[in-house]
């Protein structure tokens, strides 16, 4: 079987880019002239697929850290991977998970490492106590309001599970730092189909604008070919059962799990949003779905970090 051929994005052309997204690059451009750093998270699950190619224009100019958020939600030695590839590459990361107080600790710590430069030619210039003013931003539904109510240590930012809640920007203070909360920030077209999968598998772009059948059947198609036994134990499969193509695998889970309309029929729009909400809770496991590029890749990513 060509696994292309059943590869959501190979079908349909995602695209998600409202108006209040192209308010916000030009909100960003305007405000990153006023701050000392940015504080781009991205989804540890997808690192690069969430590294939005606006941003990283935008943010260049500055002192940067990437903060690989919802690390408890990815493969652990796959983001490690990760943190190397970056720090190959001469850039700052950290691995955290927002929802966790030693998250937002791991942040402050490197965030003052990254700007210990800048830091220092404050304190020699008698601004000692001045707070550094950073710049957080990333794609929409990477965490940024529950980082940034870890990070205060109060539930100062409307935080829900779904892209696109914070519609404004908002400063937050702490003793040392002034956090610019941006919102989450797509981009108008994406090159590679498969980035465009990755964002609608964690759910960086609205579910209502998606196929939720073709979601799940590419979802599970991509996961059973990095980690087969992760979903084997969690829908009890057997291995001729998760070889099935993916519509008939859905079709399989759904039986198992009783998702059945009249005449014993699958109800198989019910099954593929209870596959893509338990893929989502972490229900199959610890999962990424991307890994580093190779070395070589890594050079181009190292000369844009640096224009």
């Amino acid at each position: 079987m060509n696994n292309q051929d059943t590869r959501f994005a190979n079908q349909y052309a995602i695209q998600w880019f409202p108006g209040h997204m192209a308010k916000t690059l030009r909100m960003m451009e305007q405000e990153i002239q006023h701050v000392d750093a940015s504080l781009v998270l991205l989804d540890a699950r997808i690192p690069l697929s969430s590294l939005n190619p606006e941003i990283e224009r935008i943010t260049a100019r500055k002192p940067k850290l990437y903060a690989l958020n919802k690390a408890d939600l990815a493969d652990p030695a796959v983001t490690e991977e990760w943190i190397r590839y970056f720090h190959e590459a001469d850039a700052g990361c950290v691995a955290i998970s927002a929802k966790q107080k030693g998250g937002a600790n791991a942040v402050r710590a490197a965030i003052e490492k990254e700007l210990s430069g800048l830091l220092a030619r404050r304190q020699n210039r008698g601004m000692a106590g001045a707070k550094t003013q950073v710049m957080l931003c990333g794609i929409p539904n990477v965490g940024k309001s529950t980082f940034i109510n870890t990070f205060a240590g109060s539930a100062r930012a409307k935080a829900a599970d779904r892209p696109g809640v914070t519609k404004g920007k908002q400063w937050v203070s702490t003793e040392k730092f002034d956090l610019l909360d941006m919102p989450g920030v797509l981009w108008k077209k994406f090159d590679s189909k498969t980035i465009a999968s990755n964002l609608a598998f964690i759910g960086s772009i609205k579910d209502d604008i998606l196929d939720v059948e073709e979601l799940a059947m590419n979802l599970l198609d991509e996961v059973r070919r990095n980690y087969p036994d992760l979903v084997a134990q969690r829908y009890k499969l057997d291995a001729e059962t998760l070889a099935l193509p993916p519509y008939e695998l859905m079709e399989a889970i759904g039986r198992k799990r009783g998702l059945l309309v009249r005449g014993g029929e699958v109800n198989t729009e019910r099954c593929a949003v209870m596959l893509v909400d338990e893929f989502r809770a972490c229900k199959w496991g610890r999962i990424s779905l991307e890994r580093p590029p190779q070395r070589d890749d890594m050079a181009d990513f190292a000369e844009e970090d640096e224009e």
